[in-house]
């Protein structure tokens, strides 16, 4: 019987350290090359001090219009979400039976101005007959209280009238302010009551526009310091995603009690809203700008790492990374003010999870795909 032998026979490569270490990619992966990265420079600059809250779109002027006359609409003026300006028609309302009551009130007027006018000339005359002594005193004093009568008529009928004239007005109605007008509520050819609750129309004020939000009593400090030397604080409005900025405004007012329930406080921010980009009852994220630190040291967010509670970036200088803890301040937009580096460090900004302190590294000019992760301190 035959055997077969089969011989197994297994190579092993010996790399060169000095080219192992050489390799791009190098660091923990690459056998203690060098760590390729991006960098920042810190800067010094200045850096504002926002506080974040959830606000409500108000407008300064609401106007829920009604009818103030009994009539039939005889013509609707505006169009749906419409623009008007303060003054202009928005409905009509039949106005024949005041404009009689008008002409009636004016009749009326005149024919007791001439009896007033006829009681003043018979006055006038048994004036001078008393004079000549030769009428009794009491014509005399009967005239004088039938022309104080006569005018006392003369009053009414005017005050009649201008009451007749309101009525008509009422016929005619037009816009209280400049603002939009909302979807049409009424039609021609409906009646309406003046002691009804139709609404014949909304009418908003949208430029300028208000937010309402809210912020904690412990921020009201910083607040009256800065509107009691006359600054005047700036307010962000924020879409809800809080990543595009709808417009900017100025602080207008702050409620004047705290609610007790939250700890809070109202305040209302006015903005020129000419871009039409708020809308009443909208909610939006609010930046209130309470004041700017200057001659900060800046660097970017994402520079820094954490450990526990220690916070920390990866200096580099000559080509060699250096822990050094830092004292991360306020953060604003991806930059962060803080205490511990000089402006002008270079600072790693990726490949976190390859350094620690002493590491070389190569700064790379173009960013790096693998994203940036945060470590415990080595």
């Amino acid at each position: 019987m035959a055997f077969a032998v089969v011989l197994f026979v297994i190579l092993r490569r010996h790399d060169d350290p000095a080219k192992t270490a050489a390799a791009p990619g190098g660091g923990r992966r690459g056998f203690g090359g060098p760590v390729t990265l991006t960098v920042a420079t810190a800067q010094k600059g200045d850096i504002g001090v926002y506080r974040d809250a959830i606000g409500t779109v108000t407008p300064v002027y609401t106007a829920s219009i009604y009818n103030q006359v009994t009539g039939v609409i005889t013509q609707v003026h505006y169009r749906e979400g419409q623009t008007v300006q303060k003054g202009d028609p928005l409905v009509d309302i039949d106005p024949r039976q005041y404009e009689a009551q008008v002409e009636s009130a004016q009749g009326a007027l005149e024919r007791d101005t001439n009896l007033l006018a006829q009681a003043k000339m018979d006055l006038n005359r048994y004036q001078q007959a008393w004079d000549r002594k030769a009428i009794a005193k009491q014509q005399l004093d009967d005239q004088e209280k039938i022309v104080a009568q006569n005018e006392g008529l003369v009053r009414a009928d005017q005050g009649t009238l201008d009451f007749d004239k309101v009525q008509l007005s009422y016929c005619h109605i037009t816009a209280p302010f400049t603002g939009r007008v909302g979807l049409r509520l009424i039609d021609p050819g409906n009646l309406v009551q003046s002691s009804g609750s139709t609404v014949l129309a909304v009418l908003t004020q949208v430029q300028p526009i208000t937010v309402v939000f809210t912020l904690a009593q412990d921020y009201l400090p910083d607040v009256f310091a800065q509107k009691g030397r006359g600054v005047g604080l700036s307010v962000d409005a924020y879409d809800r995603e809080q990543t595009k900025k709808l417009a900017s405004g100025k602080l207008l007012a702050l409620d004047n009690q705290i609610d007790t329930t939250t700890g809070t406080v109202k305040l209302r921010a006015t903005f020129d809203n000419r871009d039409g980009a708020l809308f009443p009852n909208q909610f939006v994220n609010t930046r209130l700008l309470v004041t700017t630190e200057h001659g900060m040291t800046l660097i970017p967010s994402s520079a820094i790492q954490h450990n526990g509670q220690v916070s920390f970036v990866y200096v580099i200088a000559d080509g060699t990374a250096h822990l050094k803890n830092v004292k991360a301040g306020v953060s604003d937009h991806g930059i962060t003010a803080v205490e511990g580096i000089n402006p002008g460090d270079q600072l790693a900004t990726s490949s976190f999870e390859k350094l620690q302190s002493g590491s070389k590294v190569t700064i790379s000019k173009q960013p790096l795909s693998q994203s940036n992760s945060e470590t415990e301190a080595p």
